[in-house]
């Protein structure tokens, strides 16, 4: 389908983008939060690179101007906002914060506006401080991505290569302490947004080089390879109950927010490694949003141009938040910069 921001501009108002929708709705009564800023922030900025797109320049100022207003003065964020401004949390979770990380070191990267940049910089800064005490394994995958963008503008930052190389060892020891020769995963379950973990190690070796590392990725994304594409399609881990060590995968319960990390995850994958089957694993796993699925069914909707919660086994979930449809342009301008890169590589 051809780009189309219209459900992500119909969930945004002035303050940002509201979690939730009642079918593609706007749910005021849920307000806001920062990891769906953040992917906002991230999506504006790709498709500003990708597309120039008036409408994401537009968009992308909103997002920006949340994040600051949720960082407090030791440079943490908030995560929740009522629909009439209030703060609904003191500090957001490892989750969030790494999202954040991840979008202003992009915007940072790829700023269409210098004032966007300085703002980005700003923010980035001053949260610099924390980035050691992130304990959660999502929180530091997310984090270590956006300080791969960081280093791709500050390449003779030493300091930042150091946290880069700390945080990566912390995943690989996980990993290490947990894989054997039939589980190549960093911890007991497959749980959600797992593809941000090998996604971030790729992400880390393209500043890096480090063939150890590069081992590991690998070796984590054949394995969950293995595990989503039991049937020739993608078929995310379910989060009805996930997958245990020895145990069966769930089925359904699958989201969007899984299939964007593992488009994501194959396109670094073929950056890295320029393995073609990379890429077609990537095109294989966006086509999970246009039927090819369990069911049949695609989760984008051309009419309102939303994108379905998740994956059920009676069906789709026809509410239609901006996690999902902001996955969704996501995946679908990785896609498209993988074309780009392909081309460029002929």
């Amino acid at each position: 389908p051809p780009f189309d921001l219209a459900h992500v501009r119909q969930l945004t108002d002035d303050t940002g983008i509201i979690q939730h929708a009642n079918y593609s709705v706007p749910s005021r009564k849920e307000g806001y939060c920062l990891d769906d800023n953040a992917r906002g922030l991230l999506a504006a900025a790709m498709a500003c690179r990708q597309k120039r797109d008036p409408a994401a320049l537009s968009l992308l100022p909103t997002y920006l101007s949340y994040i600051d207003y949720m960082q407090r003065d030791d440079g943490l964020f908030r995560n929740f906002l009522s629909y009439n401004r209030s703060f609904l949390d003191e500090i957001g979770s490892d989750d969030a914060f790494g999202r954040t990380i991840w979008a202003l070191g992009y915007l940072i990267r790829f700023s269409p506006h210098d004032a966007f940049f300085q703002l980005a910089n700003q923010l980035f800064s001053k949260a610099y401080q924390h980035f050691k005490d992130v304990s959660s394994i999502r929180g530091i995958a997310d984090t270590i991505i956006g300080v791969c963008h960081y280093l791709h503008r500050y390449s003779s930052d030493e300091g930042m290569k150091e946290t880069l190389k700390e945080m990566v060892r912390r995943i690989v020891a996980q990993y290490k302490d947990e894989a054997d020769d039939q589980w190549h995963w960093f911890e007991p379950t497959v749980t959600y947004d797992s593809g941000i973990i090998p996604l971030a190690l790729f992400h880390a070796c393209e500043i890096t080089g480090d063939e150890k590392v590069l081992a590991v990725a690998r070796e984590m994304a054949d394995f969950l390879e293995e595990i989503i594409f039991r049937d020739g399609y993608l078929a995310p881990v379910g989060s009805d109950s996930w997958y245990q060590k020895g145990g069966e995968c769930a089925r359904y319960a699958q989201q969007p927010i899984d299939a964007m990390a593992i488009v994501m995850m194959f396109y670094q994958a073929s950056v890295v490694t320029r393995d073609k089957h990379y890429l077609d694993r990537m095109v294989a796993s966006f086509m999970w949003f246009l039927g090819e699925n369990d069911l049949r069914i695609p989760l984008y909707d051309f009419e309102t141009r939303g994108c379905c919660d998740g994956l059920e086994s009676r069906g789709v979930n026809r509410n239609q938040g901006a996690e999902s449809i902001l996955a969704y342009i996501i995946s679908h301008l990785t896609v498209l910069q993988a074309h780009e890169q392909e081309t460029h590589w002929l």
